[in-house]
């Protein structure tokens, strides 16, 4: 038996068995999620034809206990959550992030599991931006504690806001994906590093929890190297940090600055961007992309210093905590008051 046969052999069986597991656990979902419809749909009906309250669901929630014993999931909240559900989504007209809303049932809503739409219908109440975020769910596989999360650090909001010079550098749609992948500010609550500290200390803390940083950076980032060293001129230079894009196929150069984005800055981005388009870019490749981040920008200066460079660079700030002004601070819970309710919440929640 030839081995490098058998090896090829196994890896097809191997990946014929994976990929049906997830089509199993795909369709498993899509009939929960249809089954949730459904019950929440009888709910409503009988309701609105019986000008039942909602006395009904405590009520059927005991006896569904008492008959289907062995059957979970259909506790009052549960069976709360899929009327709310149905509430949600079955006065829908138009068609949703460019689907028929046939369609946009079929790929969004019933591949999105069920403790997922929970947390959107309870935590995001504008349409558009649940819609944004069911497609990053599903493109990114996001777990439900990042989506939550990521509602939390008000991920939409922060994305394609950072100041660049895209539009004039890179063509559509790679400006377009490019922006739109960039986020101001950034946060990186997760880190424990403490005033004063220098840009070495920031660069070291976030390769130490580089998988929250990843997931803070977002989609496609492929992290390839600290002071990743470049040599032009015969003289040695050191980028803090490179990345490869997989989505947008570049290079992304970021480098950390601690304090006030200075214009200079924009010129050195320019230099190493050029080197590794020069050194490193395949012929496939789109233009490497440069992202400063630094504690506190002036835009005007940041779009100022960005018109004279020759490569697609986007400035943004960077927090390591979110502020919040001071006349609040007395009356908002401690973080450890927060962190206690919102683990009681997920500990009480009836989620499938």
């Amino acid at each position: 038996m030839e081995l490098s046969i058998y090896t090829s052999l196994l890896k097809d069986i191997k990946g014929r068995i994976q990929q049906a597991q997830i089509k199993a656990t795909l369709a498993a979902n899509a009939e929960m999620i249809g089954m949730y419809w459904d019950i929440g749909k009888m709910i409503q009906l009988r309701q609105q034809e019986q000008g039942w309250s909602a006395g009904v669901i405590p009520k059927l929630a005991g006896d569904l206990k008492n008959e289907l014993p062995e059957v979970k999931g259909f506790s009052e909240r549960n069976l709360g959550n899929m009327l709310q559900f149905v509430k949600e989504y079955s006065n829908l007209q138009q068609p949703v992030a460019n689907l028929p809303l046939p369609e946009f049932r079929k790929q969004i809503i019933s591949n999105i599991p069920w403790g997922h739409h929970i947390i959107l219908i309870q935590k995001v109440k504008d349409f558009s931006k649940r819609v944004w975020y069911m497609q990053q769910t599903l493109q990114n596989g996001w777990s439900r504690d990042v989506l939550a999360l990521m509602i939390k650090s008000q991920t939409y909001e922060r994305q394609g806001t950072a100041i660049t010079n895209f539009e004039t550098h890179l063509t559509n749609p790679q400006s377009e994906l490019a922006k739109q992948t960039l986020k101001d500010p950034y946060i990186f609550d997760f880190l424990t590093i403490l005033e004063p500290f220098v840009e070495r200390e920031l660069e070291t803390e976030l390769i130490k929890h580089i998988e929250k940083f990843l997931l803070e950076l977002g989609s496609g980032f492929a992290f390839l190297g600290r002071q990743y060293r470049l040599e032009v001129g015969d003289q040695d230079f050191y980028i803090d940090l490179l990345f490869y894009h997989l989505h947008m196929r570049c290079f992304v150069v970021i480098e950390l600055k601690k304090g006030d984005f200075k214009p200079e800055y924009a010129g050195k981005m320019n230099f190493y961007c050029a080197a590794v388009d020069n050194l490193l870019k395949k012929p496939e490749d789109q233009p490497t992309i440069g992202l400063i981040l630094c504690e506190n920008k002036n835009r005007i200066i940041a779009e100022y210093a960005l018109r004279g460079v020759q490569t697609p660079i986007g400035i943004s700030d960077y927090e390591l905590t979110r502020a919040l002004p001071e006349h609040l601070k007395p009356s908002l819970p401690s973080i450890e008051d927060i962190e206690n309710e919102l683990s009681k919440e997920f500990d009480n929640t009836d989620l499938v």
